[in-house]
């Protein structure tokens, strides 16, 4: 396998980060702009979501073609020029890999909608009554998870929107041409995969209804998952790539199954329950303050349980999918600069690869849309619809929206003060955050040492220059704080202990000589008040501190 412990990962949304044409969308060209600031960063690997030809019924994760560019976001030559000057500045290209569904514009759906049993067996097509779908799943985004086909007298799964048909991986030739597009990509010299929501793909044979849940504790780690994944990884021939499975609604003992190296299936996995404590009774569109508690022990367990059973984390707050971390468990106003470094030395010293998405490294904030118009993400608008018939007044479900919509990441990135944050000339396929400031930029951060950026590149070199980080054990001391996290790395003799204050209030924590002998590595105050050689330490509002006894 890869060694891919001490590297880090910089996801890209092309559509929202730089557009070099004036249309209003980001592209390809944008981001071969943008190179060697990524290779200042530090970072090694660019995480491309999909550029391939697709309708953007859902910002590219619904693929019409795997191997054609989608001339929005430019042409394939410029993505071969992007993996060429990449892989000149030391940094892999990854590609976003969508193969639970595909457009309904795809050409093997609308061979089947014209009758082809072929590839109709490339989907999963049920016949039935039209008022009854085969189950009662609900879709990830509002309303069934089936559409009925008039014309074939049959229904189709679609676990996402109406336009996202699932593939039928029971099928040994849809596995097929799906090993066919991963070597396609390999020889155009990609050097790693992201697999979407890859752990929904084996579907159960009997289908039934579900009357506890929306259907995803039948088809959630199905019953061929590891036997899939390790065929598609043999046979397309990238155990020596990087790659990391997005999984949905998962477990710890089936991820640890996913990325332990013998295994042989992926490098690493994404999990998402941490960024479910604010979720109210488990409901991503039921607001409620972030349970800090919890958020604290899932990060043991899965710290914890990953390193006994060999498996490997992604670590992340941000993606194209989440709200802005630094609004979400952060602050905004007082401590943004602080507390934007503090969430990422909490993930980024831990035991994993870190995960940027763009933006994080400048600590943008969330879109803050006044406007139902403002928004385009079509889960949003769906669940905007839902919370109205649901109850709740515009303001209300406005308000749900803003906390968390999709494109709250996806609102174009900030590289400059200028109309547009220098993304583009002119007016953006999304408008800009409602909460954009100057020194939210990377052009105000560029040469400021005290930056959030300045701050991720130190982070990224750490990981690189301290073995303990990239290869140590971790464990969790006891702080006596609630609303402090604490954890130590060790290797052999070297060590590294990390405070987090997850509050915007002083905490005093147990720190038992922790510091003694030991020299502060970074923290996100200019000199900290006090020692931490003491029995009891006081830390500052969403004050960072990592100390340890490695060398220079």
């Amino acid at each position: 396998m890869t060694d891919f412990s001490n590297k880090t990962v910089y996801q890209i949304y092309p559509k929202s980060f730089r557009d070099t044409n004036g249309d209003g969308f980001g592209d390809i060209p944008g981001v071969i702009e943008k190179l060697d600031y990524l290779r200042e960063l530090g970072v090694d690997y660019l995480w491309l979501t999909p550029v391939f030809i697709s309708p953007q019924r859902d910002n590219g994760y619904d693929v019409a073609d795997y191997r054609k560019i989608n001339p929005m976001f430019g042409t394939m030559e410029d993505l071969e020029e992007l993996i060429r000057q990449s892989e000149e500045r030391g940094m892999g290209i990854m590609l976003d890999m969508v193969f639970n569904h595909t457009s309904t514009q795809h050409e093997w759906f609308q061979r089947a909608l014209a009758g082809e049993e072929k590839y109709q067996n490339y989907y999963i097509f049920r016949e039935g009554d039209p008022d009854r779908a085969p189950t009662n799943w609900e879709s990830k985004f509002g309303g069934p998870a089936w559409e009925y086909v008039p014309a074939l007298k049959k229904w189709y799964l679609r676990l996402y929107d109406v336009t996202q048909a699932d593939l039928n991986w029971d099928n040994p030739e849809v596995r097929g041409e799906l090993k066919d597009i991963l070597c396609f990509w390999k020889k155009k010299g990609v050097k790693g995969f992201r697999f979407d929501v890859i752990n929904l793909v084996s579907k159960p044979e009997k289908m039934e209804d579900d009357y506890e849940g929306d259907g995803r504790r039948f088809y959630s780690d199905g019953p061929h998952i590891h036997e899939y994944l390790k065929e598609l990884v043999r046979d397309a021939g990238i155990e020596e790539y990087v790659t990391v499975g997005e999984m949905s609604s998962t477990s710890l003992e089936n991820c640890i199954r996913y990325s332990a190296p013998a295994e042989k299936e992926l490098s690493m996995c994404f999990n998402f329950h941490h960024l479910k404590v604010d979720y109210k009774d488990g409901d991503k569109w039921g607001l409620m303050e972030a349970d800090y508690k919890k958020l604290k022990e899932l990060f043991v367990e899965w710290q914890e349980g990953m390193q006994r059973g060999g498996g490997w984390n992604a670590l992340f707050w941000c993606n194209h999918d989440q709200p802005r971390i630094v609004s979400r468990l952060g602050n905004e106003g007082t401590y943004w600069k602080e507390s934007a470094k503090m969430l990422a030395g909490m993930i980024h010293l831990m035991r994993g690869t870190p995960y940027i998405y763009q933006g994080e490294e400048i600590g943008m904030l969330n879109a803050h849309y006044p406007s139902i118009e403002q928004y385009r993400d079509v889960e949003s608008l769906n669940y905007y619809q839902i919370l109205l018939e649901r109850g709740e007044t515009e303001e209300e479900a406005l308000a749900t929206l803003a906390a968390r919509s999709r494109d709250n990441s996806r609102t174009p990135m900030q590289w400059n003060s200028g109309k547009y944050g220098g993304f583009s000339e002119t007016d953006p396929w999304l408008p800009m955050s409602a909460a954009f400031r100057e020194e939210i930029t990377v052009e105000a951060q560029e040469k400021d040492e005290d930056s959030v950026l300045a701050f991720y590149r130190k982070l990224i070199a750490m990981r690189k220059k301290y073995p303990v980080i990239a290869e140590g054990d971790i464990c969790f001391p006891e702080t006596g704080a609630d609303m402090v996290f604490a954890y130590r790395r060790t290797l052999g003799e070297k060590e590294i202990t990390v405070f987090c204050n997850l509050s915007g209030e002083k905490q005093a924590v147990k720190a038992a000589g922790a510091g003694r002998r030991k020299r502060i590595l970074l923290e996100n105050y200019e000199g900290r008040e006090g020692s931490l050689e003491e029995e009891i330490c006081v830390l500052l509002p969403y004050e960072f501190v990592a100390f340890g006894n490695v060398e220079d």
